[in-house]
């Protein structure tokens, strides 16, 4: 999960994800394009909306997405068009970009929406960013599980 940061909506998307799935039998993580806050932990907007829906983030850190992360994951989802183009431009073949995905065309095919970023805005901000992620997280889990 790749947003700019990796204060908002990464770290959203990282903790939904793993709420949904096995941890023994899949790594998530999560990552920024920037790294603006390295080593921070997730927005406090962050942290409350996800502790509403029963879930901790507290654990993470914040840092930055490297070549190594095409190494490490399966499928990198980005927040949007501009993650999406950071990402693709570090990689270095055809098999590292068709790792890359918009995450929200799982939801919407195609339409290469973006998750909006709600650091500048107010907490339904992040509530709304919340129930993006929960919905895209249930379809991405679905799909692994098979």
């Amino acid at each position: 999960m790749v947003c700019l940061g990796n204060i908002c909506r990464s770290p959203l998307a990282e903790g939904i994800l793993q709420s949904k799935l096995s941890l023994e039998k899949f790594k998530i993580d999560s990552a920024g394009t920037a790294g603006y806050h390295v080593g921070e932990l997730p927005d406090k907007r962050s942290i409350e909306v996800a502790k509403k829906y029963g879930i901790d983030i507290t654990n993470q850190r914040s840092r930055k997405f490297t070549k190594k992360d095409f190494d490490e994951f399966d499928m990198i989802f980005a927040m949007d068009r501009s993650n999406y183009d950071d990402i693709v431009a570090m990689s270095d073949n055809v098999t590292q970009r068709k790792k890359v995905k918009m995450i929200l065309n799982e939801l919407y095919p195609g339409e290469d929406m973006g998750v909006p970023d709600p650091y500048y805005g107010g907490n339904q901000g992040f509530e709304n960013v919340y129930q993006m992620l929960d919905e895209v997280c249930e379809i991405i889990a679905s799909k692994i599980r098979k």
